[in-house]
């Protein structure tokens, strides 16, 4: 049986077709390697796991590329679409999309850094980390952090001092991030546990302003070292400061004498002309000493009802607590000869 020829309407019909497909083709990979034009680079963050198709769309809402379909397409084709970085990329719409693939995929910016702020940090230890970490100049830092009426947040900040805001978390920097930018991923963390979670957006706590609870908290967070003695430590302050006594926190008097803290304080130092100076002031110093963490603000918000009025802390970190004046230089001797 013989096979039917294709006639000349056949043939025409699938060179239209073929030609059709290669000017598809071609506009394809025109727009690809076609810059869209003049403009400032823009920096575009990828989350990690993001997926080619998530990152083509924000380019193009970016107006960085004509159309996200074919920067995916061109991505599988040619495999990149598994070789793209998490991170912040610098693109610029004089670049093709076939340069910004290249350029997400070798990372045209440094990837994330991650950083760990310490509870019990205070502004210039922080200030010090992130510059060791080279991720901020630590005097730009600190000239913001004393500059609180930068920042637009929800919650009352102090005048002078962002001491004891500076949420101690992990956080996601990069190289291009500004001091004031790391500063306020800072505050919106405190927003989001302290401010929000805990005091429930409110400026106090059962008639104790957030100020004065963070005051408390901070000299919590640097006295203890485990956390079930932390709100015993705060019920031991909040009874002092209810009978009128000093407080006669060491830890004031290191914050006092910055730079200059010592491993072991002299009565020198416990002369110090500050204001943080507990042993010579009565009440809580002018603010935090540092950046408390969630158990200590706890603990600071609902102190431990006790009788003691004093402790001392042992080699192991634990600590020694007592009513009377007597009780304390005793455990002071047993503390001493422990050592």
């Amino acid at each position: 049986m013989r096979r039917k020829r294709r006639g000349p309407a056949c043939w025409l019909a699938l060179g239209a077709l073929a030609v059709a497909f290669a000017l598809l083709v071609g506009g394809i990979v025109r727009g690809l390697r076609t810059p869209l034009g003049p403009g400032p680079p823009q920096l575009i963050s990828v989350e990690p796991g993001e997926s080619a198709s998530e990152v083509a769309m924000t380019l193009q809402d970016r107006g960085l590329v004509r159309n996200a379909n074919t920067l995916v397409l061109a991505a599988y084709v040619t495999g990149k679409w598994r070789r793209i970085q998490a991170g912040r990329h610098e693109l610029a719409p004089s670049m093709s999309a076939l340069d910004m693939l290249d350029a997400l995929c070798r990372g045209s910016r440094t990837a994330w850094h991650w950083i760990t702020i310490p509870e019990g940090h205070n502004q210039r230890q922080i200030a010090a980390r992130l510059q060791e970490e080279r991720l901020g100049s630590e005097s730009e830092f600190l000239a913001a952090a004393g500059a609180p009426a930068r920042f637009q947040v929800a919650f009352p900040l102090p005048d002078d001092s962002l001491e004891g805001y500076l949420f101690p978390d992990t956080y996601r920097v990069d190289s291009g991030q500004t001091e004031e930018g790391i500063i306020a991923q800072m505050l919106r963390r405190f927003e989001q546990v302290v401010w929000g979670g805990l005091f429930q957006e409110t400026a106090e706590y059962n008639g104790t302003m957030l100020h004065e609870i963070l005051t408390l908290a901070s000299l919590v967070e640097w006295e203890a070292q485990l956390d079930d003695e932390r709100p015993t430590i705060a019920g031991v302050l909040a009874n002092r400061l209810e009978r009128g006594r000093k407080l006669e926190c060491d830890a004031t008097v290191q914050y006092a004498l910055g730079e200059n803290r010592r491993s072991r304080l002299s009565y020198d130092d416990l002369a110090i002309d500050s204001e943080y100076n507990t042993y010579l002031h009565t009440g809580l110093p002018p603010g935090p000493i540092c950046s408390p963490g969630e158990s200590s603000i706890r603990a600071a918000m609902n102190p431990a009802d006790v009788p003691y009025l004093y402790y001392v802390a042992r080699p192991d970190g634990s600590h020694v607590f007592t009513t009377t004046f007597s009780q304390h230089q005793a455990a002071i001797a047993r503390v001493r000869r422990e050592r």
